[in-house]
């Protein structure tokens, strides 16, 4: 007997192939297709969907989750599985919470990543098999995982802002080693968190060789202060890495950051060069013109030198704060950064009234310098403040999304009141805006950039298409109706028209209900 029947659908398969009529069966979480009109007597199936002749595709695989430790505070899951998504890439920005030696390290490093991802009062994981084992059978998506480079350089260097020697580098390559053999896929890297920030391009490109020998790729939010160098420097430096190493090369939310900094034919155009050269770069951009992250990186690194005690100590010391708040007030964009960036996730009671409101707004309540009031709410809410601000041109966002080298993938922080809206409706507002509205994509290649290819940069040979044999990972929604309502203003907004979310072939969204089935899996490479 089949576990799940699908019939009366359009389906989009995720390969960019145009849509045709058919059925998915389901059996023991693994798909088959049959096209055209089926005799349903045929079958025995304990479920029978009637897809209405709306599209069935696969489920959508999101290469920038921040969700690793959220998910296991609230395994539901809720704003992005009702999305589609069904497949997560966490340990991005080279923040990933495993290999540790001690939990106090774990521990440490949790808190250093507080405007980030939820903080579990009692990890009970240090290696990287350990934290995967938690995600089996226990949450609602698939969960991928990619080693950050911040706890690899940990582990072998320390907190501290110092170069590698060629010890700890050895040190450093039998670290990603061993968490690629326990199911990591590669290597990623957040050249603007320390301490992973503090590797040289040579640790990187070192690094690179070892991970690309084991079938691994560099995923990497780039080295912002290298714009002092030009505009692309930041991207060059990781297509550089590529070219030594011998690595593909994913540069994850990239866009062109703002209107008049460079141009975006400029940073297509290095992707695309790069690979007429015959480096594999690829890249994924999220769908909204906001950025957002933890509001500690607008702190110096000299701040963040040797840990979340060294910030903490640095905001709490008048000399120190004087210095902060001399080179914060140096940067040409600070004002607008006060001005602009709305900040989330406030924790203590006292601080709840902030929530979603500007720098700016926050000083002018608390009768500070904005510079004092970002400080001192730090240290009260123990570094777990989070910001979003606009942080992409929004008049060339499309050429991003619509570029066939780019792919989709939602950069979302998953708490706060006033979270990005992306968090709530990156995937959907493809399908609506992109695609229905403006008509910068067709439909078929939407869902190529939500599923296919982002399935097949990460290495997933079973997974982002409908096709016999592949897991059943589906998504059954309207294109006439499908939207998202999430706005800056209003965030926390499901979607509308994605009605059924399947996940190793068991429903976790029907009717657009979640039915509380936690059936996600960790998906180990090489297993």
């Amino acid at each position: 007997m089949l576990q799940l029947l699908i019939h009366n659908a359009r389906i989009i398969d995720g390969t960019g192939s145009p849509w045709f009529r058919g059925s998915v069966l389901v059996d023991n979480d693994t798909i088959s297709i049959k096209r055209g009109e089926i005799d349903l007597n045929q079958y025995e199936s304990e479920r029978v969907i009637d897809a209405e002749d709306k599209v069935v595709c696969p489920g959508f695989v999101d290469l920038h989750s921040h969700a690793g430790l959220t998910i296991l505070g609230e395994p539901h899951h809720d704003p992005k599985v009702r999305q589609g998504v069904t497949t997560e890439l966490v340990g991005i920005d080279g923040i990933s919470h495993a290999p540790f030696k001690t939990k106090e390290e774990l521990e440490r490093y949790i808190w250093m990543d507080a405007g980030l991802n939820w903080y579990p009062p009692e990890p009970d994981w240090l290696t990287t098999q350990e934290l995967l084992n938690k995600y089996d059978g226990t949450v609602a998506v698939n969960i991928a995982y990619i080693l950050g480079n911040s706890p690899v350089r940990i582990w072998a260097t320390g907190w501290n802002d110092q170069p590698a020697t060629t010890a700890e580098i050895a040190n450093m390559k039998a670290v990603i080693r061993e968490s690629m053999e326990e199911g990591a896929w590669g290597l990623s890297t957040g050249l603007d968190y320390p301490p992973g920030a503090y590797a040289s391009t040579e640790e990187l490109i070192a690094l690179s060789e070892q991970t690309a020998a084991m079938g691994g790729f560099y995923h990497t939010h780039t080295r912002a202060s290298l714009k002092s160098q030009g505009t692309y420097a930041p991207w060059e430096e990781a297509v550089e890495i590529g070219r030594k190493s011998g690595i593909p090369i994913h540069l994850t939310h990239f866009r062109q950051p703002k209107q008049g900094e460079g141009s975006h034919n400029g940073y297509l155009g290095l992707v695309e060069d790069a690979r007429a050269e015959g480096v594999d770069v690829t890249f994924d951009c999220y769908t909204y013109p906001y950025s957002g992250t933890s509001v500690t990186i607008q702190l110096p690194f000299w701040a963040k030198d040797g840990g979340p005690e060294r910030i903490m100590a640095a905001l709490a010391d008048p000399e120190d704060r004087k210095k902060m708040k001399r080179d914060m007030n140096s940067r040409s964009d600070i004002q607008e950064i006060w001005r602009e960036r709305w900040l989330h996730n406030f924790r203590q009671p006292q601080n709840e009234k902030y929530d979603g409101k500007s720098i700016s707004h926050i000083a002018e309540m608390r009768e500070q310098d904005p510079a004092d009031a970002l400080f001192d709410l730090l240290l009260e809410e123990r570094l777990g403040i989070s910001e979003v601000g606009t942080g992409t041109n929004a008049h060339t966002l499309p050429e991003f999304v619509s570029h066939p080298y780019g792919m989709i993938a939602s950069d979302a922080i998953l708490f706060g009141e006033y979270p990005n809206p992306r968090t709530y409706g990156c995937f959907p507002v493809v399908l609506a805006e992109f695609v229905r509205a403006e008509k910068h994509l067709k439909l078929p290649e939407a869902i190529r950039k939500m599923t296919s290819f982002p399935a097949q940069r990460l290495g997933l040979t079973d997974r982002g298409a409908l096709r016999d044999g592949f897991r059943a990972d589906i998504v059954i929604f309207d294109p006439e109706t499908v939207r998202t309502d999430a706005t800056k203003d209003d965030p926390k907004h499901y979607p509308v028209g994605i009605d059924y979310v399947i996940v190793n072939g068991e429903v976790v969204i029907e009717n657009g209900t979640n039915t509380g089935a936690t059936p996600g899996r960790a998906l180990r490479r090489g297993h």
